[in-house]
């Protein structure tokens, strides 16, 4: 499992996550997500602890908490949904009264 912080700075790194996660545990890893068309960090992140205890020791004391000049969203993250494939009607041509021309 793994901790959701959202309403993160846009200056933030993932030394810095490392850095203040590590207070109260064994961090395991960090995702920044950015966005791909500019490359800037989106506003939320991703840190895996090294146990449960960890994460929930964070979570309490981190939610809501104020740095970088941003009150802190801290939770427990939810397991990534499926995607369909977006864009177009592939394959699809012949709804909504279009026409194939073969």
């Amino acid at each position: 499992m793994s901790i959701y912080i959202g309403n993160l700075s846009y200056e933030v790194t993932e030394e810095d996550l490392s850095e203040i996660f590590s207070e109260y545990g064994t961090v395991k890893r960090v995702q920044l997500p950015t966005d791909r068309e500019t490359g800037k960090v989106r506003g939320f992140a991703f840190v895996e602890m090294g146990t449960e205890a960890e994460e929930g020791a964070a979570i309490d004391a981190l939610d809501g908490a104020e740095w970088m000049g941003r009150d802190l969203k801290v939770n427990k993250a939810k397991p990534r949904e499926e995607r369909r494939p977006s864009g177009g009607n592939w394959g699809n041509n012949n709804r909504q009264g279009r026409r194939s021309y073969n």
